[in-house]
């Protein structure tokens, strides 16, 4: 089981399908997921109705972060994603994503982090993760690299926000084994 302390990683459920829709159209995280539009119910609904799919099918993993509690109720705080997983050259991309404001800064992606690459290289036995960050998201190369992800390239002009260009870093993390 994907599990710390304070943290437990699960498949989505059709329960889950209000906070997605909640979160997959915040408009605040459309940069740093290349979304360009809002997500219908009826998209989502599809999605967790597939999300029982092998990652060797999908080709993406999806896990719910759940924050435990005193009397064992937990409470849905984000997502983490492998995504584009390449079983050929042993390699996904990962992305997390903790929703409300109140649950950052306080460790969880960095435990839901070290639980995810903990799968990725144990047990998928892939060779490398790799993420996407643009160069004004501070707290995601922060946490990134704190957990063992190397700046290994820029992507000049990459991203458009606005009348801005934005320099993307690519980093990388490699197997331990």
């Amino acid at each position: 089981m994907l599990e710390s302390a304070r943290l437990h990683l699960r498949a989505p459920e059709p329960e889950d399908l209000e906070l997605l829709y909640n979160w997959e159209n915040d408009t605040l995280t459309w940069l740093v997921s290349n979304t360009l539009a809002p997500f219908s119910k009826f998209v989502l609904r599809q999605y967790l109705e597939t999300a029982h799919r092998d990652i060797f099918e999908s080709k993406e993993l999806r896990l719910m972060i759940d924050l435990k509690s005193s009397n064992t109720k937990l409470t849905t705080i984000g997502t983490v994603d492998l995504f584009e997983f390449d079983p050929l050259h042993m390699r996904a991309g990962i992305g997390i994503l903790i929703a409300a404001t109140e649950n950052r800064r306080e460790g969880y992606a960095y435990e839901a982090l070290q639980m995810i690459d903990h799968y990725a290289f144990d047990i998928l036995q892939l060779h490398q993760l790799y993420c996407n960050i643009p160069e004004n998201n501070l707290p995601s190369l922060n946490l990134f690299q704190k957990a063992g992800y190397e700046i290994v390239g820029i992507k000049k002009d990459w991203i458009r926000s606005g009348t801005e260009w934005l320099d993307e870093y690519l980093l990388q993390q490699f197997s331990p084994h």
